[in-house]
């Protein structure tokens, strides 16, 4: 897959101050009955004037006790989809329609659907195993579905033995889970566009103009980063290894950018320089490790639609099936039923 990052958007909006667009958003969030959730990759300002903020995890459990109405979620298109699946009975609303996630663009579910059958009719035994950053289409198709933070435990602990497993769609973390779990398995050949592109030669030229400084990578990284790092884990374990140093120290990251922001709100007794990446198309070295698609909310978009009540995820039918699938995989007690369910 290439690996040059888009430009987020390409239209220019106007300037608006950004403490004006804060006091409008809270206000606009008592007159919606709202509560906003923002991922660790948006934009600091954006995670600022949030709810609940945290991985994709945290969220999709913190979705299901929102009190409120309206659910506005700063991610991406297939957060918006879980949060709408796990409160059907909310209004969800998400700042940018296209905010979407190359891994998930990876897996369509007519190609997975064909996959599947096509190893049932070769007489393989196995459980699909999808990464949450998937479409709820695909999230429809799969026995199980994992974040980055309970990847590990929940095939170590759910998925039998004399199973095979399809991984999908993001064959790094798949290789991963491979080597901590002990586990083979048949991969989707996907990958993040953000963490393909990181540089080894530049890791280790900026390990050697920091010494002592220690490398934090999140498992979507390709092998030879892992191999490089002494940390991996998802967001959530990677701001919880450095809330752990007391003393301070020098953290090269090896994830999307804006994760140093909670880092540094969680950790500020330390330093967080982040890895670069190369350019696919021209192999030179760039500050390129921003998600496109995270880029696209922004305060003027979380106020815009609060204020219209658009873009909305409204319910579909394969839903039903994503709802079991995710609530049987990341709620930590079941939901009672809603009416119509």
């Amino acid at each position: 897959m290439s690996t040059g990052l888009p430009i987020a958007d390409d239209t220019t909006a106007p300037y608006e101050d950004p403490l004006d667009l804060m006091d409008e958003i809270d206000q606009l969030k008592k007159e919606q009955d709202a509560t906003i959730l923002a991922h660790f990759y948006v934009d600091g300002e954006i995670q600022d004037i949030a709810d609940f903020t945290g991985d994709s995890l945290k969220l999709a459990r913190d979705a299901t006790r929102v009190q409120t109405s309206t659910i506005v979620f700063a991610g991406v298109h297939f957060m918006g989809e879980s949060a709408k699946i796990m409160n059907p009975e909310k209004r969800v609303l998400i700042p940018d329609l296209l905010a979407g996630c190359s891994l998930a663009d990876s897996c369509p579910p007519d190609k997975l659907a064909a996959f599947q059958n096509q190893l049932r009719a070769e007489g393989r035994d196995f459980e699909t195993v999808a990464y949450i950053n998937t479409s709820a289409a695909v999230k429809s198709l799969c026995d199980w579905i994992v974040t980055s933070g309970n990847a590990r435990e929940l095939i170590e602990t759910h998925v039998p033995r004399d199973k095979e497993i399809l991984f999908v769609p993001d064959q790094h973390l798949g290789r991963y889970l491979m080597e901590v779990t002990g586990r083979d398995m048949i991969l989707w050949p996907g990958s993040c566009m953000v963490h393909e592109i990181f540089s080894l030669q530049d890791l280790i030229r900026a390990k050697k103009n920091n010494p002592g400084s220690l490398v934090i990578s999140h498992p979507e990284c390709p092998h030879n980063i892992l191999e490089a790092s002494d940390f991996i884990g998802g967001t959530e374990k990677l701001r919880q290894f450095c809330i752990s140093h007391t003393e301070p120290t020098t953290f090269l990251v090896a994830t999307e950018v804006a994760m140093i922001h909670p880092l540094k709100l969680a950790a500020p007794q330390h330093e967080y320089i982040p890895v670069p990446g190369i350019m696919a198309d021209s192999g030179e070295t760039c500050a390129c490790n921003r998600c496109p698609h995270m880029a696209r909310n922004t305060l003027q978009k979380v106020r815009d639609c609060l204020r219209d009540g658009q873009p909305e995820i409204t319910w579909q039918p394969y839903f039903d099936k994503a709802r079991d699938v995710l609530e049987r995989s990341l709620l930590e007690s079941p939901r009672k039923p809603v009416n119509g369910d």
